[in-house]
């Protein structure tokens, strides 16, 4: 079951402060005990010597005994002692003390006494009086007056923990409440977040740890919003280049196979109604016009398969497709030397990395030869089986040109277009990049 925090926190103060009263409790009884002890052997052994005192000096002056005891017991020392006198002929003479605390009915619960009082034994003094007697002096422990301090001294106690204990819940619930309020607002903005509106925004917190966590949500969002405002950017641009590309192809379909065919069509009607004496040299010249536009043709239709997808890629594998797309970019830009380092073993690739790979460095090379100004640019594919994670593909496309600055980097969306081919593949993608020290291009691509 669930519980709410301030739940959980106002119950752990509750058990807490009941092990600080328990706790608190014993040793307060405790130490009661041992006050009451000492100060009852005290009492009993200042008496014994007062009236051993009072009678040595009635040996010398006469006094009676009788009027000065009483005298004595009403000594507010005396309070805890019981005091009689026996007489030689066992007459038994008390004086009662009246307790100064419990006067008016405050007698502390019947279970502190019996916790804190003791067994206290009964001390009988042999005193000679002024007439020459044997006067037996009993002297019996009365500790009600001090339990009852000691009661009032618990009670004081036991008040105090009661209202830290009120205390400490309130000031913990006054607390949370404005931290629950802030975790209130924290939940009700992430539940905005969550239906995507990367826009809403944390306000500023005064506790410092809900403050930190608000401004880390904000940085998100932030982050989550310019992720999202790139993603539909790039999708719009991907939908804009797939019906520029399908504009271009109809457009070629339309202008190169559209009217090779219908002349096709136009050169065999007329070589069907020619006449018979010039019909071998108009066959000849049709067959000629055919063949040479089945060529254009072909060429055409071949340029189109390799745009679309290199077939190459698919009978010959990864390296070959390189190596001809080098060949390719170094035929039509001699100025620009290309070199490329490629293990054979690349082409036991899955077809979806290969095919990424490829677009990833066509589009590198379309870059260089459009933007770089580049002398030399080299690709390098190698496979990294000591990896951390595995192993893992890494591809580094580096050239000599002019570079870029970071920011000109998230704005362009060919290099866009790459990270997010590397990303599909669970791969990480890095620019290094400087004004006029070139830029590196790697790729490092988790391998099954």
């Amino acid at each position: 079951m669930q519980m709410s925090l301030r739940y959980q926190i106002n119950i752990r103060i509750l058990i807490s402060s009941l092990c600080i009263l328990i706790l608190g409790s014993s040793i307060a009884i405790w130490q009661a005990r041992d006050a009451v002890n000492k100060e009852i052997d005290s009492s009993i052994n200042l008496a014994v010597q007062l009236i051993t005192f009072g009678f040595s000096q009635a040996s010398q002056t006469p006094f009676n005994e009788t009027k000065w005891l009483p005298k004595f017991n009403s000594l507010n020392q005396t309070r805890h002692l019981s005091i009689q006198l026996k007489e030689p002929s066992g007459r038994v003479i008390s004086f009662a003390h009246k307790n100064r605390l419990t006067s008016d009915g405050e007698k502390p619960p019947q279970w502190f006494i019996n916790l804190v009082s003791a067994d206290y034994p009964k001390v009988e003094h042999q005193i000679t009086s002024f007439n020459g007697e044997q006067i037996t002096l009993i002297i019996q422990a009365n500790p009600l007056d001090e339990i009852t301090e000691v009661w009032q001294e618990s009670i004081g106690f036991f008040g105090s923990i009661f209202l830290l204990t009120l205390f400490t819940f309130l000031a913990v619930n006054l607390a949370f409440n404005k931290a629950l309020k802030s975790i209130a607002v924290i939940v009700d903005a992430l539940k905005v977040i969550e239906t995507g509106q990367y826009s809403q925004k944390l306000p500023d917190f005064s506790i410092q740890e809900y403050d930190s966590i608000a401004k880390a949500i904000n940085h998100m969002t932030g982050e989550l919003n310019a992720s999202q405002q790139k993603n539909r950017a790039l999708t719009q641009h991907t939908l804009e280049i797939q019906e520029d590309e399908r504009q271009r192809l109809s457009q070629e379909l339309h202008d190169e196979l559209g009217q090779s065919l219908t002349a096709i069509k136009v050169m065999a009607v007329t070589a069907g109604r020619s006449q018979a004496e010039d019909m071998r040299a108009d066959i000849k010249q049709s067959t000629d016009s055919i063949i040479s536009i089945c060529d254009h043709l072909m060429t055409v239709v071949r340029s189109m398969m390799h745009q679309l997808h290199p077939l190459v890629l698919t009978e010959l594998g990864l390296k070959a497709t390189m190596e001809d797309l080098l060949n390719h970019w170094a035929i039509r830009n001699p100025e620009l030397k290309l070199t490329i380092d490629c293990p054979d073993e690349v082409d036991d690739l899955e077809q979806k990395i290969t095919i990424q790979i490829f677009r990833v460095v066509q589009e590198c090379l379309t870059n260089i030869v459009r933007h770089a100004q580049a002398k030399q640019a080299a690709i390098s594919l190698e496979i990294d089986h000591q990896a951390k994670t595995g192993k893992a593909l890494r591809l580094q496309v580096t050239d000599d040109g002019q570079g870029c600055a970071t920011d000109t980097i998230k704005t362009g969306f060919g290099l866009l277009g790459m990270k997010e081919r590397i990303n599909s593949l669970g791969g990480e993608f890095t620019i290094q990049t400087r004004p006029q020290l070139g830029m590196s291009v790697i790729a490092t691509i988790p391998l099954p």
